[in-house]
């Protein structure tokens, strides 16, 4: 076998052994879950990750996940916690724990501390006999995974499944909190994803730059107008300001003819546009122009067109 099939069989038996122990997970979401979230839901403190070696990093990453999606959590090396770090963890905290199997003698001290003062202990473990799970308030069990490692020793599967299950338990936590995009928005002010949370009132083209129209205007006057405002489009709106149909460059195109000129707006134009309220996010925005096949899109309250965006405002702001 030479070396390219070498690497791809390698990656596909990888592959398709941790594929095959995450479609297990089904069973773990099951009352024990349900019972873990929900005391996660009411604790009234932080959320405390645990775990030594690559559940370390794992409990790390899933501490993060729930701290961006609303529920305030903090990482703890089983490790450092014997050595002055149980101190960080306060009576109204619930404390999640991980083991692939349950017997990681670094964890005692977290299990003795917890129990001590009656702080909420929550395992994620494949091994149901282990002092971990035995000892939790709440115990999540997986079943015990083939690793991707072909000697089944290096942990990959078991943290994969580990990974899943802190994120199905955010997933769970965000959708009960009801956290939605403005909240995300906050948390993640920086980056492309807090560019794609912006809000398209915040970059949009307002007062004398809106390309609108009164209904009744001519055509002559009408494509004046819409040049000089160089969106490649015009709003016509009725005598309440209300937005009621689009104009474009294609449209021009194709009811240009000898009496086009006289003809009034409300003629020419594309009824019910897509319009967006003020409060869209730019990426909400980008998705509804793509798949509308728009360039241009006009933010209204109640109809009334508070100013537009144009794609290219939108991937700039992106890029």
């Amino acid at each position: 076998m030479n070396k390219k099939k070498k690497i791809l069989s390698s990656a596909k038996k990888a592959y398709m052994r941790e594929l095959g122990s995450i479609k297990t997970l089904n069973s773990t979401f099951n009352n024990n879950f349900y019972k873990a979230v929900d005391a996660i839901h009411h604790t009234k403190g932080r959320v405390i990750l645990t775990g030594v070696g690559k559940s370390a990093h794992i409990g790390n990453k899933i501490s993060a996940t729930l701290t961006s999606t609303g529920t305030p959590s903090y990482f703890i090396h089983a490790t450092e916690a014997s050595h002055g770090d149980l101190g960080s963890i306060k009576k109204n905290d619930c404390v999640i724990a991980i083991s692939n199997s349950g017997e990681t003698s670094e964890l005692n001290n977290i299990i003795q501390f917890v129990k001590r003062f009656n702080i909420t202990l929550i395992s994620i473990t494949s091994n149901s006999k282990s002092s971990l799970h035995k000892n939790s308030t709440f115990g999540i069990l997986y079943k015990k995974p083939i690793e991707a490692c072909p000697l089944n020793l290096a942990p990959t599967t078991s943290t994969t499944m580990a990974l899943i299950i802190g994120d199905c338990i955010a997933i769970a936590l965000l959708e009960l909190k009801g956290f939605e995009s403005k909240n995300f928005k906050s948390l993640h002010p920086g980056g492309n994803l807090g560019k794609d949370l912006k809000y398209a009132n915040e970059i949009m083209h307002t007062k004398n730059k809106i390309p609108t129209v009164n209904q009744d205007v001519k055509m002559s006057k009408a494509i004046i107008i819409m040049t000089k405002k160089s969106f490649g489009c015009l709003g016509v709106v009725d005598k309440n300001k209300q937005i009621i149909g689009i104009i474009t460059d294609g449209d021009l195109r194709r009811k240009m003819n000898s009496k086009f000129f006289e003809k009034k707006a409300k003629e020419v134009m594309t009824k019910n546009p897509t319009i967006a309220s003020k409060d869209i996010l730019v990426g909400e925005a980008i998705n509804i122009m793509n798949t509308k096949k728009i360039t241009s899109l006009f933010i209204c309250e109640n109809k009334k067109p508070l100013g537009i965006v144009h794609i290219h405002d939108l991937l700039r702001l992106t890029s």
